[in-house]
Order: C-alpha cells, then structure tokens, then sequence
C-alpha cells in the first residue's frame, strides 16, 4: 500500500505538478515498453515450445503426431480457460473494441497475462490461428490498467489502451508505422495531436524494444531481383479483386463455422469436434500446423515444391496439375483449420491466418497468369501483394496492409504493388460488406466506436442509466379522487396506469385533468380509464441508444414509458438524454 501511494503521489500529487497530458505521455512510454516485453515473451514462448515439442517429430511420426498435438494444445487451453481464468478471452481485438464503446475502456487485469499464455499453449501445439489478436489484447489491457490505477478519465484510458495495441503490434512485427495505423483504422481512435504523440511514443518504445531483444532482422526477407515494371499493374489490380472475393468468403466462413461451434453446448463435444477437422486438415496439409510464417518464407524463398509435403499430398507424383490443387487447398481451407481451432476452444487470432492465405493466394495467381497469359510476374513480389490485399480486405485496413508489409520485409520499394492490391481488395470487399470482421457483429448490436463523434458519444451512452422510475403509478379502476390525491403527493406531471401485474396499461399526464381536477362532484364518479391515453410508442429495455432516439424523432415526444416484456419500468425524457449527451460530449472532446 505504501509504494502504491507513494507512486500515486509522485506522479499525481506531488510538488511538481503533472497535467493529465503530460501524464499521458509518460504513461504511453511504460505502456509501449511493457507491450514489447509482452511480444518478445510471447513469441519465444511459442518458438521454444514449438521446437521442443517438434524435434522429437520424425518424418515417420509426424503425421500421427500432427493429429494428437494440436487437440492436446487445445485441451490444455480449454482447462486453463475453465478453471484458472473463468473467463472468456478470445477474439481479443474485438473485445478490446467492446470495452471502448461500452465499458468505458475497462480491461479486466488477467488479461495482461492469460490471452498471452492461453495463446502460446496453442499455438505451439500446432493451432492454426496467430498471436497477433492474444497480444494485442494484452497490451491494451496493460494500458487499461495502468490508466484506471491512475485514475485518468475516460478519454485518457481510451488512449492508452490505443497505445497498447500499438506498441503489441509494433513490438511482435517491429513495425512502429504498422502499429500506429492499425489503432487509427481498427480501434478508430481519431487521429488528433493529442493523441498522435502517445501512440508515436508507444510505437516507437516497442520498436526500440523488440529490435534490442530480437535483433534487426525482419520477419520475411525480400530480395527484389527485378524493379517494379508499371506493364503489370493490371496484374495488381487483378490480384487485388481476387483477394477481395476471398476475403469475403474468409470472413463469411469464419463467422458461420465459429457460429455452428457455438451452437454446441458441450464443451468437450466442441473440443473433441473441432480437433477432429484441425487434425485431420493439418494431416493433409501440414503447413497448417501453427502459425503459418514458416510457410510464408518458404514461398518467398522459392522451394514451392518442399511446401507439397504429408502422407496424402507427398506420396503423388509431383505435376503442375497437383501444384494448383495443392494451392488452392491451402487457400480455400486454412479457414476451416482457423476456425476449428477457435471454436473448438482454443486461443488465437485471425492475422496469421489471413497473411498465410494471402501469401499463398499471391503466388498461386502469379502462377497462372505467368503460365497462361504469358506475363514474366516476380513471384515474390506477388506473394507480398497478396498479403497486402488479403489483409486489406478481411480487416478493411488498406494502410496497415500496406505499411505492415513493408515494414516486416524491408522492401518498401514494393510500396506501389501494396497500395494497388491493397487497395483494390479493399474496394471490392467494402462494395458487398460493410464491416470488417473485427467490427460486423459489434455493427449489428450499434455498439461499433466511428470516427463519428456524435455517433461515438452515441454508442457510449448507457441509456438506461437515466430511466426515471420515481414516477407514481395508478389503476385505471382508480376514480379521479384517487388519482388527485396522487397528484397532490407529486411532483411530477405524468402518471403511468399499470394493471395488478405491472402490466403499462396507459398514462394520464396533468394536462388531462387540469380542467376536472377542481370539479368535486366528479371525483367518485369519472374514473381513470376514462381519463387515459396511450402513449404514441414505448420503449423497449433492450434497445439500443439510435432506437430511442429514432422512437423520439418519429413521435415527437418528450417523454416515453420503458418496458420490459410489457412490464413498466419507467419513463425516459428526450431532455434528460441530451443532458447525458452533452456531458459525454465535454469529456470526450478535445482540451
């Protein structure tokens, strides 16, 4: 307690005085620094595991052994999840968005650590997902922790749970740029100076950091043999449409299969369900074991032939023919083993998944047209483009597709081939979705953080919060003498009429009866019923901020009754909501 208050008053209270923005600055350094710490833990926590468990794999044992690893990774996870954690922690980048838009930036603590380990057991155990989601999480927790211990604002831990993902990004990719971009395009910060210094910070602390730990090189090494000839930008442009559609079946896949796991109560039912199909993918295709980067620079290098490789693909004659079905396998059901393994219980993300696919989509295309249009295409080149474009397309992050790339190659030469591809396939997957996959179900609840700011101020609001529930009720069967002692005991002038179940049967407002009210001779004799009207429209509990506010531009009304099922609950005022409104408004805006 002592060094918690002490730190507490150096940086809060001490003689030399702080303000929040220079304390926003200090604290993005720590959490750009623990970041990094967290990805360089991470990644050789999965790299260590992976080869001790793999350097007793022989080519005789592997396939065996590729069908018992990852379900074993998995059980582990889910034991870890069950009993230690009892929580839920996957989909991390999309929790993160949750917790900015509805939870006022609040990240439970255990994710500083849990996603990290929960991920690792998987992943080094053959689950073919990333790690990219898992650390993301964690560093942005790490900056939701560190702002809630310092009692910052809202605003303030929004911004460091953005320097968080930031510098996780930028510490597991050495891709400072990448990392600051992400945060603008993913998590939607907006881009002011206020907040552009922070994340700078941050990104540029987990660069340093991982550079110092794990040296300069980068993560796939790109020699460009021949300059970019501006003849093959149709060829990007082709590239770029091809990995849109497939974006769209990525996306449209991953969210059905996750969807149809969940569908199945049993835990261990799931487990067993999704270890199956993974095991068996991974059986015929190896180079779904994991991650996928091995794979990645193996096409970058060249050998595509050591890539058809396992008990079913390995033992056929090598042709041209078997090359393509091999690709497109690759393609076409990397979705199902990333699936399998979250649904099935493990931990991971879709980053991973998504370059492996884009990489071997790349090369796949070059492949074609090369051979049958004719078109001298550098292979390498293709396979990064695809990356680029298959990003762009299933997260809708064309600058993080393209600076991400660039930076973990080195080659920024290639910068005109990602922008082309990248931004093709963003066009084409925007035209038929909307939404990233990262935000689509968020969308769909209108609980989706924009650049907007009204309609972020909007998302924010707990509206329920301001439901009125002080307000006297009455039966109809009650006569006007009833309901004018009520009156006289209020100091309100609406009056919900509910039934003997709370059932909301109407409401009599002051304006009603201020013409009888003084009439004695009536007070036994006109009951309430009589008195009543319905209200234009109610309210249901359950409904988001925009349908109240479009119930009250339809209607006109200041004041409309929430119900539960029927039942009454209260009654919330157009004006009590834009005094809410206008008070997240001053904390959310700009100093």
């Amino acid at each position: 307690m002592f060094r918690i208050a002490f730190f507490r008053k150096l940086f809060r209270k001490s003689p030399i005085e702080i303000d929040q923005v220079k304390l926003v600055y200090i604290l993005s350094l720590f959490v750009g620094l623990l970041s990094a710490l967290a990805a360089a833990l991470l990644k050789n926590t999965i790299h260590f595991t992976y080869e001790f468990l793999s350097s007793g794999i022989s080519n005789k044992s592997a396939g065996y052994l590729y069908l018992v690893l990852p379900v074993s990774g998995m059980l582990l996870t889910v034991l870890f999840l069950k009993y230690v954690v009892k929580d839920s922690i996957s989909h991390g980048i999309s929790r993160v968005l949750y917790a900015i838009s509805k939870k006022r930036g609040y990240l439970r603590a255990h994710n500083t650590w849990t996603s990290m380990l929960a991920s690792s057991v998987t992943i080094a155990f053959g689950g073919s997902v990333g790690a990219e989601a898992p650390i993301v999480l964690t560093g942005s927790s790490i900056g939701s922790v560190i702002g809630r211990f310092f009692r910052l604002n809202t605003k303030s831990i929004t911004l460091l749970i953005g320097c968080g993902a930031a510098g996780a990004v930028s510490g597991i990719f050495k891709a400072p740029v990448a990392g600051i971009v992400f945060v603008l395009e993913i998590l939607m910060l907006d881009l002011t100076i206020s907040s552009i210094v922070p994340l700078l910070i941050s990104s540029v602390t987990a660069a340093s950091v991982a550079y110092f730990l794990m040296g300069e090189e980068v993560l796939f090494t790109f020699d460009a043999v021949k300059a970019f000839n501006v003849m093959n930008i149709h060829w990007y442009i082709v590239l770029g449409v091809i990995s849109g559609f497939i974006s769209l079946y990525f996306s449209k896949m991953t969210l059905l299969i996750e969807g149809g796991f969940s569908k199945i109560s049993n835990q261990y039912i799931r487990l067993i369900a999704g270890g199956t199909i993974l095991g068996l993918l991974i059986y015929i295709f190896p180079a779904f074991y994991g991650e996928g980067y091995d794979t990645i620079r193996t096409l970058l290098n060249g050998d595509y032939n050591s890539l058809i490789s396992g008990p079913v693909f390995g033992s056929l004659q090598q042709s041209y023919l078997l090359f393509i079905v091999f690709m497109a396998g690759l393609v076409l059901l990397k979705v199902f083993a990333s699936s399998a393994t979250n649904g099935a219980g493990g931990v991971g993300g879709i980053f991973a998944p998504t370059l492996f696919i884009g990489g071997v989509n790349g090369l796949l295309i070059s492949s074609l047209i090369s051979r049958y249009f004719g078109a001298d295409l550098p292979d390498n080149r293709f396979v990064l483009a695809g990356m680029a474009g298959m990003m762009a397309g299933v997260m809708h992050a064309p600058l993080t597709a393209i600076f991400l790339i660039a930076e973990i190659t080195g080659g920024y030469d290639l910068l005109i081939p990602l922008i082309i591809t990248a931004t093709t396939a963003y066009i084409t997957t925007r035209s038929f979705e909307k939404h990233s996959i990262y935000h689509l179900q968020l969308a769909e609840r209108g609980e989706l953080i924009t650049h907007d700011k009204d309609k972020a101020v909007l998302i924010r609001m707990n509206w329920k919060k301001e439901i009125e529930t002080d307000l006297k009720t009455i039966r109809s069967t009650d006569t006007l003498g009833d309901l004018i002692k009520i009156i006289s005991q209020s100091k309100r002038n609406i009056f919900p009429v509910v039934d003997q179940y709370n059932i909301l049967e109407g409401v009599v407002s002051l304006d009603d009866v201020r013409e009888i009210m003084f009439q004695q001779e009536l007070y036994k004799t006109t009951f309430v019923k009589d008195i009543m009207t319905m209200p234009p429209t109610y309210i249901d509990i359950r409904e988001n901020i925009e349908a109240v506010m479009e119930s009250f531009r339809k209607t006109g009304a200041w004041n409309l009754p929430v119900l539960d099922n029927g039942y009454y609950v209260g009654f919330i005022s157009k004006s009590r909501i834009y005094t809410y409104y206008r008070e997240l408004l001053v904390e959310y805006s700009e100093e």
